[in-house]
């Protein structure tokens, strides 16, 4: 069953991938503790356009957009590990408690396959 708020991100994929846009999919694929988004959960970077979707905002998903620029250039997927268990006494917004697992992968598009 698709989620709803996946629904625009599934558009957006379509679109890109009729103009032959270069995109990045992150999907988190295993979550433990607290964690602003939960498995399955999907994120669209398209380095020129920007981002459909989430994996959970902040210092993270920074990360997972230094991984996704990363795998579009090597085309080399990478498994992001995401560490929310900074010392809970700080003023850091990223404390939840929790880690997640984001898988990211290049996206080949059909102009690209060609």
């Amino acid at each position: 069953m698709i989620r709803t708020e996946d629904v625009a991100l599934y558009r957006a994929l379509d679109a890109k991938a009729k103009a032959g846009r270069p995109c990045a999919l992150a999907t988190v694929v295993a979550t433990r503790g607290s964690t602003p988004r939960k498995v399955g959960a999907k994120m669209l970077v398209d380095p020129d356009d920007g981002l459909v979707g989430t994996v959970g905002g902040g210092c993270g998903e920074g990360e997972v957009l230094e991984a996704a620029d990363e795998v579009l250039r090597t085309g080399i997927p990478q498994m992001v590990r995401i560490d929310l268990t900074k010392d809970f006494l700080s003023w850091d917004p990223a404390v939840c408690g929790g880690t997640m697992d984001v898988f990211v992968e290049a996206i080949r598009t059909r102009a690209e396959d060609g």
